[in-house]
């Protein structure tokens, strides 16, 4: 809609509609249209699992997607704007990449070889190819744990988080990708490695773009590939946001529970995100598709949606307004059970968990 209102009108104002439909409208359409707590049957569960309609739809959205990346980098690189009118451009583009790696979230959960291979092309856009690996074989055994780079802490803003997460995610993803060769007697520098693979196709696709459509071309391809990146970092911000796993006595921590994640069952973006929002369901049963991902009660509920949380988040004395409280109630007061920013955990227990605050963030 933007870039055709600019074709028609000459002005790069229309290039913010898309950013104002996601960031605005969505936000309030989820309150206005509210939650969906429905689950299919048992036996309904077990038919929508095995109907092939769902597995196609995640395919489709890969060539759709790649057609919207080409033709928005095409006209962006083709037309000369103010340079506000360039920051719409970026995010739009690097939205697409962001909504390529929800669909390579979905398809790197099964174990098909098609599925792993439109995971590689799809990740490819946005020079990611590490997030199969970081994300199913690190972030689900390491979830709302210390240790995990992807679970944020309580206290910590998103950008200390993103510091934390965004290199945390390459060097976990090679470091796992090494053992497993390792164990193979493979060089981690062999195309055996998926992170490899998945890089040879970006270097690829990066390289024609450029000849393409020169080095402005390529500068919107890093600048909006940095911006699809950071979706992600978004999404693992809010997700599991001061959520922490308890360690027990033998070392190991407790069994991975919906209590765990952050769910948001919010009808229209729920919908836009292939159900990621039913994120206690997913970290609790990895390998559910996302057709079947149930709505749970009593778990830990963010208030909106998760474009509406992403633009909360970008604010952190917001954020922290909002969901410190929630988290402390989500905890039923326990300190033991939230994952704390470490030179932030004396003055928040004390501000949260003392009695009289707790006490007060129930009313």
């Amino acid at each position: 809609m933007g870039p055709l209102l600019y074709l028609r009108t000459g002005s790069a104002a229309p290039l913010w509609l898309p950013l104002v439909f996601f960031y605005v409208v969505v936000p309030l359409l989820d309150f206005i249209l509210g939650r969906d707590a429905s689950n299919p049957s048992t036996e309904h569960a077990a038919i929508l699992e095995q109907d092939l309609y769902y597995r196609a739809l995640t395919w489709l959205n890969v060539p759709f997607m790649y057609v919207s990346w080409f033709a928005l980098l095409r006209f962006a690189a083709s037309h000369t704007f103010p340079w506000w009118g360039y920051i719409p451009l970026v995010m739009g583009i690097g939205s697409i990449g962001g909504f390529f790696i929800n669909v390579a979230h979905e398809m790197g959960h099964r174990n098909e070889n098609v599925e792993r291979w439109l995971t590689k092309l799809v990740l490819a856009p946005s020079a990611y190819g590490h997030f199969t690996a970081d994300h199913n074989r690190g972030h689900h055994c390491e979830v709302s744990t210390f240790e995990d780079h992807a679970s944020a802490r309580m206290g910590e803003s998103i950008y200390a988080f993103a510091v934390r997460e965004l290199p945390g995610a390459f060097l976990r993803a090679w470091e796992l990708e090494r053992d497993r060769l390792a164990r193979r007697r493979q060089s981690p520098w062999s195309l055996h490695n998926d992170i490899v693979q998945t890089l040879i196709i970006t270097l690829a696709l990066w390289t024609g773009m450029t000849v393409w459509l020169g080095w402005r071309g390529l500068l919107l391809i890093v600048a909006s590939s940095f911006w699809a990146n950071f979706q992600l970092t978004s999404a693992n911000y809010i997700e599991h946001y001061g959520l922490a796993r308890r360690k027990l006595a033998n070392g190991k921590y407790e069994p991975c529970e919906p209590r765990h994640s952050w769910n948001s069952d919010f009808k229209l973006s729920n919908f836009a995100l292939l159900h990621l929002q039913r994120h206690s369901d997913h970290h609790a049963w990895p390998g559910r598709p996302y057709q079947v991902l149930r709505h749970c009660d009593g778990v830990p509920e963010l208030p909106n949606g998760y474009f509406g949380m992403f633009v909360l988040s970008y604010y952190p004395v917001m954020w922290f307004w909002v969901m410190n409280s929630r988290l402390v109630k989500a905890v039923g007061g326990d300190p033991e059970r939230v994952n704390f920013a470490p030179r932030q955990r004396e003055k928040l227990i004390k501000k949260y968990f003392s009695p009289p605050a707790f006490e007060n963030s129930n009313r």
